[in-house]
């Protein structure tokens, strides 16, 4: 829907499937056409259920036939699927409120900026209560309780921050655009963090780590598994710090989020309807879809099994779904739809929000229970095939889904789901309801008041910047530079004091030679000897030094 559901143009289809009247009559009153009633039937729900709205048949809208999804049915996971502008948000809206007054926790992203108004009473209106008659609703303006968060706390929110180490090497690589081989290096690099109990907590901890594993100190850690290269190391580390140029550095770091805060209900026992606000990072959608990725995988970590529950314990609204998926590598695909089958038995239900079903691997697609359909363009090829595909995809039907989709209004879907006994039921040409919330975003000074007045606000708003891998290496470099100068000390120290002993030695043994010659000349014998000698020399010399000749005898 748009920021008000409006009535439908369209005219009733060629096969009488569709189409609008301004007073919202029709069958309201009286029994339901034959097929009608079939369809209607499928949709008959005895336990807790979802009002989506009521069904179209002939031209006509008949509130006698509402089309409901069995709340139990809710964690079989779901599709909201449509053009642009179609109503998927408001679809979202609609959706959330409900599980929110049946106790059940919601988390949608806010890609748009236009959710937050779930928070506060919606604004009555002839629109709103012209569709509220048209699909017998009681309508009635109500807000829900909500918590706001914002990815690093860029944007208004709650900062919502997870550690490298919890995030992984797989969901790292596919943000960072990593290939195979690099998204191995990278599991290498998080395997020796995680044996030398070096935490991750941040980005220049995983820099610190990489930069240590090529260096000439730490390039023999890895040696006996493969090793790193340092061509690869570049490009992790150029990766890296390209992310954080794009802020991505806020988004890592502690304190991590504890994704049980998810999980929890108001106390007027209303499901706490979790916002994640990402207006801000509308250019950065690769980051913002691995992020919420990360808050699944962390939630089927922790949570324990329940198998199906009455309710759900939660149910996750993956907006924009086609952004998580393009360039995924096969581990994470892999990851994703293996966390889409097992979570269901956790109590978690998750909705793919996006524009075709094609936008979602096949795999993961096949684990899906839930669809609700919005209209679909076919102003191209490539738009017509996506049409005929997507009609492939729904059960068999009375309908021409090929044109009914394209003739869909505002804030009407073709809807299949599972009944309580998990069969799919019919397909269903759905006029939905309005929500009861404000369809906007709240106004600006509220969203603030809201966020610093949350219990949660004091855990989260402040970063911390404990001892973690960078520090411990830095401390460990710094240890090895002072050891390896005290080192050099010593030797220099040593060096000094053998040139020192050896001098010492020349000098005693000179002084010894000094004093044994003393004695020597110093003696009686040698001074008669000397004076003798010294007659005969001093004569030899005198004659030399002359001229006088010897005399003859």
């Amino acid at each position: 829907m748009s920021d008000s559901p409006s009535d439908s143009p369209s005219a009733s289809l060629s096969a009488g499937l569709s189409g609008s009247d301004s007073t919202g009559g029709g069958a309201g009153g009286g029994a339901l056409p034959e097929p009608a009633r079939e369809i209607a039937a499928g949709y008959d729900v005895s336990g807790a259920a979802l009002d989506l709205g009521a069904l179209f048949w002939d031209g006509t809208c008949l509130p006698d036939a509402q089309i409901r999804i069995p709340l139990a049915m809710l964690n079989r996971h779901g599709l909201v699927a449509g053009a642009t502008g179609t109503g998927k948000t408001k679809t979202l809206q609609l959706i959330a409120e409900q599980l929110s007054a049946n106790g059940v926790p919601v988390f949608l992203a806010d890609i748009k900026g236009d959710v937050s108004g779930i928070a506060a009473p919606g604004a009555p209106g002839h629109r709103v209560t012209g569709r509220a008659g048209q699909v017998g609703q009681a309508w009635e303006a109500k807000g829900f309780p909500c918590e706001f968060y914002a990815l690093g706390g860029i944007g208004p929110g709650i900062p919502l921050r997870a550690t490298v180490t919890s995030f992984g090497p797989v969901l790292l690589s596919k943000v960072l655009q990593l290939n195979q081989t690099q998204e191995q290096s990278l599991g290498l690099i998080f395997h020796y963090a995680d044996a030398k109990g070096l935490e991750l907590v941040d980005l220049k901890d995983l820099r610190a780590v990489v930069a240590f594993l090529v260096s000439d100190t730490g390039k023999a850690e890895l040696k006996e598994i493969g090793g790193l290269s340092t061509a690869t190391a570049g490009v992790i580390l150029r990766s890296v710090t390209a992310f954080e140029q794009q802020g991505a550095g806020d988004f890592f770091g502690e304190p991590e989020f504890d994704t049980a805060e998810l999980l929890r209900q108001a106390p007027d026992g209303r499901g706490l309807v979790s916002v994640l606000e990402l207006a801000a990072l509308q250019d950065k959608p690769q980051l913002f879809s691995t992020f919420l990725m990360w808050l699944l995988a962390d939630l089927f970590h922790d949570l324990p099994e329940v198998g199906d529950l009455e309710r759900p314990k939660l149910v996750f609204f993956f907006d924009e779904a086609h952004l998580l998926f393009n360039g995924a590598s096969k581990a994470f695909l892999e990851s994703i739809t293996q966390t889409v089958r097992l979570i269901r038995s956790k109590g978690v239900g998750i909705f793919f929000v996006t524009q075709t079903p094609r936008d979602v691997p096949a795999e993961v697609l096949a684990q899906l229970g839930n669809r609700v359909q919005h209209a679909l363009r076919a102003f191209t090829p490539d738009d017509a095939k996506a049409l005929r595909s997507t009609v492939r995809t729904f059960p068999n039907s009375p309908y021409d889904l090929e044109e009914l989709l394209t003739r869909l209004g505002t804030g009407e879907a073709v809807i299949t789901v599972l009944s309580e006994n998990g069969a799919p039921t019919p397909v269903a040409a759905t006029r939905l309801r309005a929500p009861q919330s404000l369809m906007g975003p709240l106004p600006a000074a509220e969203l603030d008041a809201a966020v610093k007045g949350s219990s949660l606000y004091g855990s989260y708003a402040e970063a911390v910047d404990r001892e973690s891998a960078y520090e411990k290496l830095s401390a460990d470099q710094e240890a090895k530079r002072r050891a390896a100068e005290a080192e050099a000390a010593d030797r220099a120290a040593v060096e000094e004091a053998v040139r020192g002993e050896g001098a010492r030695g020349a000098g005693k043994a000179a002084k010894e030679d000094a004093s044994l010659v003393e004695q020597v000349v110093g003696s009686g014998m040698f001074r008669s000897l000397a004076r003798s000698l010294g007659t005969q020399l001093g004569r030899e010399i005198s004659r030399s030094i002359f001229g006088t000749a010897r005399r003859r005898r």
